[in-house]
């Protein structure tokens, strides 16, 4: 009997910490006080962080396990904490413990005598077992109610540890709703009488629960919308950071998900770092893939290079276990990361242009992102996606393809058949189209310098007749893209152009802070003093371009140099309408002789002026044999003024020796008929 005494003061003395003494508390058989749940004015702003931290007491977590506590039928009554039920401790129920064997004791602080407790089944035991509660089974429950609201009530009607699986029983069931009708439920949830009562509770328990439970509690939160900057939500980040280090593979891949969808406060970076921590200790432990990649997009891209490339060869290591999904998923990780991994993303991209078939739309658009993302430029992959989307394009909406083409040209790939097709498509259903699709879609064809044989004038047109029915409803610097995309691919709907000549639309796009508008606005001068010889463009006057320190192609103005000779040749020449060249070289009309270059001219029409000018990769197509829409305009502006152009790309000179550079400039500026001529011309100048 005394035994039993000492055991009970001792056991009231660890929850007397635990209870508040300004509320009337229910002891029920969970291993915790709990309030009594009744519908009142609680506000979780009320409950401080601090207090939360202290009314849960390490005490608890470490209670032997099936031991009797208080006996159902004393009628004990002490600070107005009433027992109506055995309170007991039990493995399932409360997983911190400490573990004790029979032969443990336990010696409290008042003196009392040790006391020994043995694991037998007795009378006691019986009842203890019998009073337990089952614990609520999240699936169950999400296939028994049809709302969240369902949910709070069963919550209120007998609450069952652990209450986190409430919290993701309602996320089962939001997933199954559409956007309109999970707004609605949100709603709902927020104004429900139970649902701070589950809030509370969740944060006494979070200490105590299991951690798995613990995160995919916190993985609903954020997904069914709670703010971030709640007390519910901070608590249970800062709870996660003091016990981050029982966190397993499950836990590591449920904690980078619940991370990655999380917004930067000062309480994610903490355990983003701890994360960090974790995973350069246990990278190589590892087992599933998915594990693997969800790390690899929560790390974050300011992670350490060292961590980045550990996690790089993880992956290479489990390459031959990587599905089809997870093939696709790896790039979209590595973008996350921002580490452009050649040899991963190689082995990535064969299989997934082997398993392209059946791949969905949301995937596709992914991979194009992260290969944008990353500059990573694989013309296999491109080309498989490509090929795939146009020979199922009648099972695409145009929107989607369009959504593609866009990438496309942010890649800057152009693939002739997706491109040929989509132009059939549009010319045959313009009425499709809205005004922003009409835009992008100009931009995308001029920006690639994309033609395709006869329909290319009815593909302009249709175009520029359906973008003059928005004019009432364009805004000013959309109207000047789409006219300089018709510019791009020499067309000029004057009915689009006119609009933009008007002064008090010209000083609106100048006044503006975005120097696009500018460049744009010299283009459109340039085009229309050019190529239709329109009056209106003096009117048009946009602002000179600001000088700028130009740096020539040295190895080229060596070649030419040895090739030509000093004073055959002249540098960096700024021509009208804000172009310039890198070289400029005069000869014969036959291209035959080269002229000196301080000589007086007597006709021009006896001269070649040739302009030499020296591109990078950029101003190419992915294939780097296609020009793309500003250096096609360029070259077509220079014939007009009477140049013969040629291309020198940067990227194969900085490859050549100083003599291969000399023998390809001479094949590009003489002719084939003067090439043996030239041959003996360039022996007398050297």
């Amino acid at each position: 009997m005394n035994s039993r005494a000492g055991l009970f003061l001792w056991n009231f003395r660890q929850f007397s910490t635990l209870v508040p003494t300004s509320r009337t508390m229910r002891l029920y058989p969970l291993g915790f006080s709990r309030l009594k749940i009744v519908y009142s004015n609680w506000n979780p702003r009320n409950l401080l962080l601090s207090d939360f931290g202290n009314g849960v007491q390490s005490s608890i977590r470490y209670l032997f396990q099936d031991a009797l506590i208080f006996k159902s039928g004393d009628n004990f009554q002490t600070k107005g904490i009433g027992t109506e039920t055995v309170l007991t401790v039990d493995r399932l129920l409360c997983p911190r413990r400490l573990s004790f064997d029979s032969k443990h004791s336990l010696d409290p602080d008042d003196g009392l005598k040790k006391i020994t407790f043995h694991q037998k089944a007795s009378n006691e035991d019986v009842l203890t077992k019998e009073t337990k509660p089952t614990p609520v089974n999240y699936k169950k429950l999400s296939q028994e109610c049809s709302s969240l609201s369902d949910v709070l009530d069963t919550f209120s009607e007998g609450p069952v540890f652990p209450s986190s699986n409430y919290f993701s029983a309602m996320w089962i069931i939001a997933k199954r709703m559409s956007d309109d009708q999970k707004y609605v439920e949100k709603q709902l949830m927020f104004n429900h009488p139970a649902f701070n009562q589950l809030c509370e509770q969740v944060m006494r328990e979070s200490k105590i629960m299991h951690y798995d439970h613990l995160l995919f509690s916190l993985h609903a939160m954020v997904k069914l919308g709670i703010p971030q900057n709640t007390l519910l939500v901070q608590t249970l980040l800062r709870v996660v950071q003091e016990r981050i280090n029982e966190c397993d593979e499950k836990c590591l891949s449920v904690l980078s998900t619940v991370l990655e969808a999380m917004e930067p406060c000062k309480n994610v970076d903490v355990l983003r770092a701890g994360l960090r921590i974790l995973v350069d200790q246990q990278v190589w432990k590892i087992e599933r893939v998915f594990t693997l990649q969800a790390v690899i997009r929560c790390v974050g891209k300011d992670a350490p290079i060292a961590l980045k490339r550990k996690l790089e060869m993880k992956a290479l290591r489990e390459l031959d276990r990587f599905s089809d999904l997870n093939s696709q998923h790896m790039f979209e990780a590595l973008a996350a990361m921002n580490y452009r991994s050649i040899i991963l993303l190689d082995e990535c991209s064969k299989m997934v242009t082997g398993n392209i078939h059946g791949c969905p739309f949301k995937v596709l658009i992914n991979i194009l992102q992260s290969c944008r993302d990353l500059r990573y430029h694989n013309l296999d992959l491109f080309k498989g996606i490509a090929d795939y989307v146009a020979t199922t394009i009648d099972i695409w909406k145009l929107k989607q393809v369009l959504f593609l083409l866009i990438l496309f040209e942010n890649l800057g790939f152009r693939h002739t058949d997706l491109m040929d097709l989509f132009m059939k498509k549009v010319i045959a259903d313009p009425a499709s189209l809205n005004m922003k699709s009409i835009i992008r879609i100009l931009h995308v064809y001029s920006s690639l310098n994309h033609f395709y044989k006869c329909q290319t004038s009815e593909f302009q047109e249709v175009m520029a007749t359906s973008l003059t029915g928005y004019l009432r409803h364009i805004s000013s610097e959309n109207l000047l893209n789409a006219v300089c995309s018709f510019c791009l691919m020499n067309h000029f709907p004057m009915a689009l152009i006119n609009p933009l000549l008007q002064k008090d639309i010209i000083n609106e796009l100048l006044m503006s802070a975005d120097e696009r508008n500018a460049h744009k606005l010299r283009i459109l001068a340039a085009c229309l003093k050019l190529d239709i010889s329109c009056h209106n463009a003096v009117d048009l006057a946009p602002p000179p371009l600001p000088s700028t320190a130009l740096y020539p192609n040295v190895k080229v103005a060596d070649a030419l140099s040895s090739l030509l000779g000093e004073g055959y040749f002249s540098k960096n020449r700024q021509l009208p309408h804000n172009y310039h060249i890198d070289f400029e070289v005069r000869m014969d009309i036959n291209r035959s002789q080269v002229l000196p270059f301080s000589d007086v001219v007597t006709s021009a029409a006896d001269t070649q002026r040739v302009a030499v000018l020296c591109v990078p990769r950029s101003a190419y197509c992915l294939d780097l044999a296609h020009p793309r829409g500003f250096l096609a305009m360029k070259m077509r502006h220079l014939k007009v003024m009477g140049f013969h152009v040629i291309l020198v790309r940067n990227w194969e000179v900085e490859r050549l020796e100083m003599q291969d550079v000399v023998t390809l400039l001479k094949t590009k500026l003489y002719s084939a008929e003067a090439f043996l001529t030239a041959d003996v011309n360039l022996q007398s100048t050297c």
